[in-house]
């Protein structure tokens, strides 16, 4: 773009010299208004170059907000998922079906000095031991304890597209007969944002880090460590705090 700019300068002055020196005096009011109306198209260009960038920042952190804040109701579905259940789920309408009557138990837990026998059946020795009791006092909908005022209903579809995030769920193995359940749900920066200056897209894609979305995808979780984090940077959490 900068070069094609100064291409466009260098030859609207080398068209200036030209007429000044073939041109009849007569017409250099035509040749000025011509010679302005070139400066202000350049100038136009040079403005958009810069502000384009810019523009395309301002417009891409909105979309990301709204994605990110479905994506933050799907890792909460899936933590709670995991939670009652023991496992991550998949099929993102079983999850929204989990949701609608999934309970949270309200526990207590409480010390209790019971007695236990550290001999034989025929010897026995009766030592004292302090052991851990957890009771059960209750239960709290999933639904008013993390998702009161957002509409779970909705977090399966990309705003702004038709798209579905892509949910997939594994296992990692930490130690030796050991396996962690973990999820990912994502979407591709170019679905959304397939309608934006396209080069500017692509350098979108292959941000690594810092103030940026690292990577091609807008996403949660993780397949390949225990990791229920986005990987957006911090300042798009302190917005919804």
């Amino acid at each position: 773009m900068i070069i094609t700019l100064l291409a466009g300068i260098l030859g609207a002055v080398l068209i200036a010299i030209l007429i000044m020196k073939y041109i009849p005096l007569k017409l250099h009011w035509l040749v000025s208004l011509v010679l302005m109306s070139i400066a202000i198209v350049l100038g136009y260009a040079i403005y958009n170059s810069v502000m384009g960038p810019i523009r395309f920042n301002e417009d891409k952190k909105v979309r990301y907000a709204k994605v990110i804040e479905n994506l933050r109701m799907i890792r909460d579905a899936e933590e709670a998922h995991k939670t009652i259940r023991g496992s991550y789920e998949k099929d993102g309408e079983k999850l929204i079906q989990f949701l609608d009557s999934a309970q949270f138990a309200i526990t207590n837990t409480r010390n209790e000095i019971v007695e236990v026998n550290k001999g034989t059946k025929w010897q026995p020795i009766m030592v004292e031991i302090e052991k851990k009791v957890v009771d059960t006092t209750g239960y709290e909908s999933v639904k008013s304890s993390l998702f009161a005022g957002r509409d779970y209903t909705k977090m399966l579809s990309v705003p702004g597209t038709d798209k579905k995030f892509e949910i997939n769920i594994g296992f990692i193995q930490k130690v030796a007969g050991l396996q962690v359940p973990v999820f990912e749900a994502k979407i591709d920066k170019k679905s959304l944002l397939s309608d934006m200056n396209s080069s500017l897209v692509n350098q979108e894609c292959e941000a690594i880090g810092g103030d940026e979305v690292k990577g091609a995808f807008l996403s949660v979780g993780s397949l390949e460590e225990v990791n229920s984090n986005g990987n957006w940077p911090p300042f798009y959490d302190k917005k919804v705090q």
